[in-house]
Formats: structure tokens, sequence, C-alpha cells
């Protein structure tokens, strides 16, 4: 007896080669792909198939790019970033640490996440994540220090845990990255520092830069709320002495690691709300990607993503949650409804290549593709 193929009509078909497009569908006989495309050819040349209700999306799963695992026990609170900083992220940071990671972990899971891209704050979650995460991607230890004088020994601890934990990496599991956390939370010497180790060691990089518009006004001015926060935070410590040179209304945070000579090792850039055009030409240029998080953007004040500017610039994006303390939850098709919702002009495929080309990119991996002869797999219907 002849099994009746099924057809899966979807809005939006993204196959994982090329780029997305509408009124798509697939045809599936038993567990394998028969045919995949413009859905007016496929009811042609299938009138045999049972047609099924119309999706959003059909695709390959999306890659949270950008996450915190280890802050899954904080709550969600909406601050300006200058406030949220010190009266969340360091008035919580008891809270930091293997268990949240491993809630936060359970929850990326759940969320049908094909892959993720986590920043780790504690080492002994680094080394439960090494051995235990089964959600492929990139693991980016956490590096902050402000001050130039200990960015010497700072660095030295770092290659010796990097080294450490180069020998807990698994077949298949996720791949060791550094972070240094922002621009203006590592010293000058120490961006270098970690830049040219990650280049030569092969290391892959996530920074987050230009996240609020007081991190402009930093650069700027060397003053404004940031600035004011920084101050509070790192007593005795100064905006120049943390960059090295003077703030001045020519520098930005991207012309800054520019001229460190950091986006030579093409670090993932990370939110980069509130940059210049001139920015974006230097970052498609180097051409380091970017990750956007649209929850944790408005719930910080930090603006909105010049999606569209980047696009046209070439620059490769993804999309990522953020932690649930700004991001409110770790389910990138929250993040993908957000974006969608956010950016109403855009081309909504351009976020569905984002959300799993981009972030197959940033966190590494192959994107699974919907062709004939290919298993079919149900985590391919994405979620209404």
């Amino acid at each position: 007896m002849t099994m009746q193929p099924t057809l899966y009509p979807a809005d939006i078909l993204y196959t994982g080669m090329g780029s997305p497009v509408r009124s798509g569908g697939v045809v599936v006989s038993g567990q394998t792909v028969a045919a995949a495309g413009p859905l007016d050819e496929l009811r042609q040349n299938y009138p045999q198939a049972r047609e099924v209700p119309l999706r959003q999306v059909i695709s390959p799963p999306p890659v949270n790019a950008h996450t915190h695992l280890d802050m899954s026990l904080y709550d969600f609170k909406s601050l300006p970033y200058f406030q949220w900083i010190p009266e969340v992220v360091i008035a919580g940071r008891a809270r930091r640490g293997r268990e949240g990671a491993r809630v936060g972990l359970e929850a990326v899971r759940a969320s049908g996440a094909a892959g993720m891209g986590d920043i780790v704050w504690d080492a002994a979650t680094m080394e439960w994540l090494l051995q235990e995460s089964d959600v492929p991607g990139t693991l980016y230890w956490e590096v902050l220090d402000p001050n130039p004088a200990t960015a010497q020994a700072t660095f030295d601890a770092t290659r010796g845990r990097v080294a450490a934990w180069r020998r807990l990496k698994r077949p298949g599991g996720p791949r060791l990255g550094l972070s240094p956390h922002a621009t203006h939370t590592v010293s000058h010497t120490l961006h270098r520092l970690l830049a040219e180790y990650a280049a030569g060691e092969g290391l892959p990089m996530q920074i987050h830069v230009l996240e609020h518009p007081s991190e402009a006004e930093l650069f700027a001015t060397g003053g404004g709320p940031l600035a004011a926060s920084m101050g509070r935070m790192v007593p005795g410590l100064s905006i120049p002495d943390i960059l090295g040179r003077a703030p001045s209304p020519d520098l930005t945070a991207i012309s800054y690691l520019e001229a460190l000579g950091v986006l030579k090792a093409r670090p993932t850039l990370i939110h980069m709300v509130n940059v210049t055009p001139e920015d974006i030409r230097v970052v498609a240029q180097a051409g380091c990607p970017v990750v956007t998080c649209p929850r944790s953007n408005r719930n910080l004040h930090c603006g909105t993503f010049p999606w569209q500017d980047y696009a046209a610039a070439g620059v490769e994006i993804a999309l990522g949650t953020d932690s649930v303390a700004s991001g409110e939850t770790l389910n990138i098709h929250d993040e993908i409804r957000a974006a969608w919702a956010v950016h109403k002009g855009l081309d909504p495929r351009l976020v569905v290549r984002a959300a799993v080309k981009g972030g197959t990119r940033v966190v590494g991996g192959r994107v699974p593709f919907i062709r004939r002869g290919e298993a079919w797999n149900e985590s391919y219907l994405w979620p209404e």
C-alpha cells in the first residue's frame, strides 16, 4: 500500500539554503522530505498529498546566540542599563552560578533551540556545562577587569583556565570561547591581550558593545550616567585610566576597539544599538557579526537596533534572549516574535534567517537542509 504524502504549507519557508521564501511548503512521505519549495508548485506536483493547516514558519530550528544561563535564578527587572547593572546584576550575584545554569539549560532545551552562545561567569559552572551540556554551541568565559595595573594577572589566570577547560571538551560538545565583558569594563591593556590570544588560539569571542546611549556618552565626553555608575563601582579609577586615552567627541566604542586591534579577532558584538553609520561600516569591513536582543534592549531602555542599516551593509545578524533578568525568558521563539513586533517594517524573512543561519554562524555548527531525500523533523514546524 502506497503511503499518502503530507503537504505542510507555510507563510515563510526556509530550507537552510539561500534566503527564506514566502508562501512555501514541504511535502513529506513517511519520514522523508519529498519536495520543498513554492506552495503553488507543490500543490500542482503533488495533488494527492494531504494538506494540513498553514504554519507561520517552517525552517530548521533557530539558535539562541546570546544567553546568560547562570543568571536564571534572578528576577526579571526593567531599569535603565546603567542602573540595572549595579542594582540587579551585582546586587544579585549570590544567585548566579551552577544551579541557575542548570535551570537555564533546561529552559533553552525546552525552547527547541538548535544551539546557543552562553556567557559564563562562574568557573564551576563552566566546568559543569562543558561536561554536561547537550545543547551545541559556544560557552564564552566572561572576563571583567577595568584596571590596567592588574591586566596581566587577569590575563594569565584566564589563559590558565582555558588550558584546563580545553581538556574537558567532548566530541560534539560545546566549544570554548572568551567574552571580554564590555568595552568599558575591561581595560585597554586587557582588551589587547585577550583579542591577540583569542585570534592566535582560534577562540571565538563575544563582547557587549554600545548597548545603552550612556555608553556612547561615556566615550564621547567621559561623563553621563554610565560613567557615574562606573565611578561608584570602581572608585579611584577614571575613564581615561580604563580606556588608555581621553574621551573625545569623535571617539566611539567601535573606533576604540578598532584602534586597539580587537576587531582583527572578528569578535561577535552584542547589542550594538547606539551606533553611528561609520560604526556600522567599520564592523562590516572587519567582518564582525552582531547579535541583537530586542526584549532586553526594550526593557533596559536601550533604544532600537538599526536592523535595516546592518542588513544593507552586509553585516551578519543573529538573535539572542540575553538573561531572564533583562529578557524575561530564554525562549528564542519569544525573541523572534519580539523582533517581529519591534521591527514592524522589516521583512520577517530577515528575522528567520538571522535566527537560523546567523545564529549558527555565530556559535558554530551546521544548519540542516530541508530538501528532497533528507529526513523530516517535526522541529521544523515552528510554534505558532
